[in-house]
């Protein structure tokens, strides 16, 4: 049997999403997030009909460190990543990403060790690491989900990053779109749409959903490709 990789929906598109309201006296919330528990659960649809549930934590772990922790679990397939970093002036700059899943019974594990000062990221997998160059910018596919939030605080409407990504620098761009108002589990709210503008002559689209009333929550996500679709919903949110 052909075992099947985990929906990049599932991997790497559940963006950042803060706690749903915050005091004017808590300063840290104007430069970055709080600690927070958010639930997603989202449905992957290919001939059949997958629903499975995500759960992302980000955590402090010393005056300057952070971790951001999210995993999906399934009857085939589960998944664990998490990225570790510190922010300066509103840049985010991670220090360790760490990738395990399970699809069908089969393993998959990475490390990504970030050297600032020789400007090199470790990859350590399947116990062959290599080193890969980077700039003062590159985020692995879990941080930049807190660096797209960070930049819609700041009023950008164009973005583009650079990612450290099984062996390459891989370049992903998203551009602001209009305001909508939609339904969620947490009410009727206002949304800024952003789509992802890198992949779409591969005949993909990929669209999101941030709530500025709730400090640029995403509250919903629209992938297609090939047949194949995925939508993500927000469930619930709680501060850590």
């Amino acid at each position: 049997m052909r075992t099947r990789k985990i929906p990049a929906c599932l991997m790497v598109l559940f963006m950042s999403a803060p706690m749903l309201s915050f005091s004017s006296t808590n300063t840290q919330s104007s430069s970055f997030l709080a600690p927070y528990t958010a639930v997603y659960s989202t449905v992957w649809k290919k001939g059949i009909s997958l629903k499975v549930e995500g759960k992302q934590t980000l955590s402090r772990k010393t005056d300057h460190l952070w971790k951001f922790v999210f995993s999906a679990d399934s009857l085939i397939a589960s998944l664990d990543e998490s990225s570790t970093f510190y922010v300066e002036n509103q840049q985010i700059i991670p220090t360790q990403y760490e990738y395990k899943s399970t699809v069908l019974g089969k393993k998959r594990a990475a490390t990504l060790t970030f050297d600032w000062d020789k400007k090199l990221v470790r990859n350590d997998v399947k116990d062959k690491p290599w080193n890969l160059s980077i700039n003062p910018t590159t985020l692995d596919k879990l941080s930049i989900q807190l660096q797209v939030r960070l930049d819609l605080k700041q009023g950008k409407n164009t973005f583009d990053y650079q990612i450290a990504d099984g062996g390459y620098i891989k370049n992903w761009q998203f551009k602001r779109e209009k305001m909508e108002t939609i339904n969620t589990k947490l009410g009727r709210v206002s949304a800024i749409k952003i789509i992802r503008t890198d992949n779409l002559e591969k005949g993909k689209k990929t669209s999101f959903w941030f709530v500025p009333k709730f400090d640029y929550l995403l509250v919903k996500l629209e992938h297609q490709e090939d047949g194949e679709s995925y939508q993500l919903d927000i469930e619930s949110m709680k501060q850590s």
